[in-house]
């Protein structure tokens, strides 16, 4: 090896102190593949580091500090900066989303403690509709209740991204279907949807689809009103409905989120639970 290159090197040690990451960080980032040492002594297994990798380790330092994960931050790093700082801001944007759905959370219990005896859901109407057959774009994929709203916003904004390059135009607002039961302690896969006009491919986890005209039962709710668990009241209203009114589903049950959705106050009508069901014979 010529001298300038053993000029560059840095040892484990060395690097991680300018790096700001310990041994053991910066091990389990060489078998994940987010930042490999320059060279491996093949004598004794040392390991090192060149000068060129510290701005690569000083981003990753940073994106742990914000409990970045790995899979993320290995999204952020892999191509360039401007594509690394839409995939930020979208994990951010997730984040915060997902602060806000726990900070709901929150105050739907305290009104439980405060006021045991009230309603945790005010009365409201089961209405029906026919719905007609949209093309829309999808990204599907397995996740918990903890970490729901956060793939829901995620993955909205990089399908709205991807539809925007393509020249589509969006009709609507849009919508999560829910393939299997979502809680707490368990994953189910989800299909978000946003609905579009125009000649659109698919690309990466974005599908291009059309959903079937159907009908459907469904109920709507205010911003705030969808917070869990007290969102779960309003599928326990709709469920009720459909089992009294005798009719059979068609579909998953999904969550429509209005057009004006993001920037609706909490007390706003936001967001539809609907069922499909059977509609009337023709």
């Amino acid at each position: 090896m010529a001298a300038r290159d053993l000029d560059d090197e840095l040892t484990i040690s060395e690097f991680g102190r300018r790096a700001g990451l310990s041994h053991k960080a910066l091990r389990l980032y060489d078998v994940s593949g987010l930042l490999a040492p320059a060279r491996v002594d093949p004598a004794n297994g040392f390991r090192f580091y060149s000068v060129s990798q510290l701005e690569r380790a000083r981003r990753i330092s940073v994106l742990r500090q914000l409990d970045v994960p790995l899979a993320t931050i290995t999204e952020i790093l892999a191509g360039t900066d401007e594509e690394g700082l839409i995939r930020l801001d979208r994990w951010w944007a997730a984040e915060q989303a997902t602060n806000e759905a726990r900070r709901a959370t929150l105050e739907y219990l305290r009104d439980r403690l405060l006021r045991p005896s009230t309603p945790g859901l005010a009365p409201r109407p089961v209405l029906t509709r026919e719905v007609p057959e949209t093309k829309i774009a999808t990204i599907r994929t397995d996740t918990d209740q903890q970490l729901l709203v956060g793939v829901i916003i995620s993955s909205v904004m990089q399908i709205r991204a991807h539809l925007d390059r393509a020249g589509a135009v969006l009709t609507g607002g849009s919508w999560v279907i829910f393939h299997g039961a979502v809680t707490p302690e368990s994953e189910a896969p989800v299909e978000v949807c946003v609905p579009f006009t125009g000649l659109v491919d698919p690309a990466g986890p974005i599908a291009i689809r059309v959903e079937p005209a159907h009908t459907e039962a469904y109920c709507t709710l205010t911003k705030d009103e969808c917070a869990y668990p007290r969102i779960m009241l309003a599928y326990d209203l709709l469920s009720d409905w459909v089992r009294r009114a005798g009719v059979p589903t068609t579909g998953a049950v999904r969550e429509i989120y209005h057009p004006n959705f993001p920037a609706a106050a909490g007390s706003d009508l936001a967001v539809d639970i609907a069922q499909p069901i059977e509609g009337p014979r023709k």
